[in-house]
């Protein structure tokens, strides 16, 4: 005999919708702590919740926060990550201006982009929606609402900064990265010259998937020429800025460093998340592998931005990222060791893009 709540779990396909909501409403807290709950018959009740995300917006949205919650299961993460039709619908939700969940659904791609099966997205076609993008490439459209949604601009429900996290995950690989080092052919612009300018923006989880996906994109050592470029991507007044704090600096130093670092405001505050410096200096490190990188930084003074990092920052990890770069732009160039064998086991892979204060590399919501 069935419990009362596995009784409730069946009537999340109940026909009446008042029904459905309570029914929602009541287990949105065991999702967390009872997952096993939503896996009986086949996974019936993860099915019934990805019809209901089509719901009405007080179900629907109980609904993506079930599954938000239930994708940290590997067995339920491969159900949603590789169901099509689902994925379709997320994406019209997502790019819908009036969606009132769509940042239930950005969380949701954070968490479905741990599966290999959503890197399918840098290819996936579909109508373009005229209120968001031109194009009809899926990681172009998601690429927009972030962009141009950013601070609620875009639609009055959504703020996108959870897609972040999807990037970061989706760089990781040789064909993500390949995504956002291609200039796209509905507007001309490389996909990551986009995001440099959120690196010092207000939401930590949009600064915090921005730096980890401009690091992976580091990796893609042919590219750092263009990332270096200030024709190009420009990327170091980005990356160096939210490591610079109020300091003053020695006139032959500050004369030599990037105009956009130079006679910055007195209340001028670095980064308040440590893990963001860490993988800005990690991106530093990693544009250092090649003698045109080193002499960059050598030449636009990151060396005495980096010791003030190291300095006025009390975090361990961050001063062991400080430590790792001067050793590589402080030293002579005859015998240097590989930049590799500095970053250890740093590789794409090892990006953390968990919410701030939550050990899981999912996004949960009680």
């Amino acid at each position: 005999m069935p419990s009362e709540l596995e009784e409730l779990v069946e009537f999340l396909h109940h026909g009446n919708t008042q029904i459905r909501q309570i029914a929602c409403d009541n287990l949105v807290g065991f999702s967390t702590v009872q997952p096993e709950l939503f896996k009986r018959q086949q996974l019936l009740p993860v099915r019934d919740l990805k019809l209901l995300v089509r719901d009405y917006a007080p179900i629907a949205k109980n609904a993506l926060t079930i599954l938000i919650n239930l994708s940290a299961d590997e067995e339920v993460l491969a159900n949603l990550a590789e169901d099509d039709a689902f994925l379709e619908t997320l994406l019209m939700k997502i790019t819908n201006i009036k969606e009132p969940n769509a940042d239930d659904v950005a969380m949701l791609f954070a968490n479905l982009a741990k599966s290999s099966r959503l890197e399918r997205l840098l290819t996936l076609k579909r109508k373009a929606p005229d209120a968001v993008s031109r194009s009809a490439n899926a990681m172009d459209q998601l690429m927009d609402c972030f962009v141009k949604g950013a601070e609620n601009a875009l639609n009055k429900h959504a703020t996108f900064d959870y897609l972040s996290y999807l990037f970061a995950d989706l760089s990781k690989s040789e064909d993500g990265r390949a995504y956002f080092t291609s200039r796209q052919e509905y507007d001309g612009v490389v996909p990551v010259t986009k995001l440099t300018v959120f690196t010092e923006h207000k939401s930590t989880i949009r600064r915090k998937g921005v730096a980890s996906t401009i690091k992976n994109v580091a990796f893609d050592v042919p590219f750092h020429s263009t990332l270096l470029s200030e024709d190009e991507a420009n990327i170091l007044p980005y990356i160096l800025l939210p490591i610079t704090g109020p300091e003053e600096y020695a006139e032959e130093e500050a004369l030599e460093m990037l105009p956009d670092l130079q006679l910055l405001p007195p209340d001028k505050q670095r980064d308040t998340d440590s893990s963001i410096i860490v993988t800005h200096i990690e991106t530093l490190l990693l544009l250092t592998t090649t003698r045109a990188g080193r002499d960059r930084m050598r030449a636009v003074q990151v060396y005495p931005i980096i010791r003030e990092c190291h300095l006025h920052v009390d975090d361990e990890s961050v001063r062991d990222a400080c430590d790792r770069l001067v050793q590589v732009l402080m030293r002579d160039e005859e015998g240097e060791d590989k930049t590799s064998q500095l970053l250890g086991d740093n590789t794409p892979g090892d990006v953390d893009v968990s919410v701030s204060g939550n050990d899981r590399d999912v996004v949960e919501i009680f």
